[in-house]
């Protein structure tokens, strides 16, 4: 799966929360101040290309939708972050966020817990 851009990775932000979304949906969608309209049209297209968003005519409009589920970006994401930095080590970036005071024991508890209940 290809990476995206801050830009694409907004774009898809706005796609997952909405579902479903017409151009000028996912302009008013985006964070002020908010990107022209042809920009966003341009970032779509982008996306359609890589294979991120689908689009469904709808009379001389379009309506886009999300082709990859914000979970697998996540996860693909996340796993190349692993790779790149923490020699594909989770327990090696999940030590980098405790010495980075990044994560809580709490936290920690929280995770050791869902790791206890998956494995039943």
């Amino acid at each position: 799966m290809k990476l995206l851009t801050k830009a694409e990775e907004q774009i898809m932000q706005s796609l997952w929360k909405l579902g479903e979304a017409y151009l000028k949906d996912v302009v008013e969608a985006q964070p002020e101040p908010r990107p022209h309209s042809n920009t966003v049209a341009t970032i779509i297209k982008i996306l359609v290309d890589k294979g991120f968003v689908g689009v469904t005519p709808v009379g001389r409009v379009h309506r886009y939708h999300p082709l990859v589920s914000k979970e697998a970006y996540s996860s693909n994401t996340m796993r190349n972050l692993v790779e790149g930095y923490f020699e594909g080590s989770f327990s090696e970036a999940v030590s980098f966020m405790v010495k980075q005071k990044e994560i809580s024991v709490k936290e920690l508890e929280l995770l050791l817990q869902e790791i206890k209940n998956a494995k039943k």
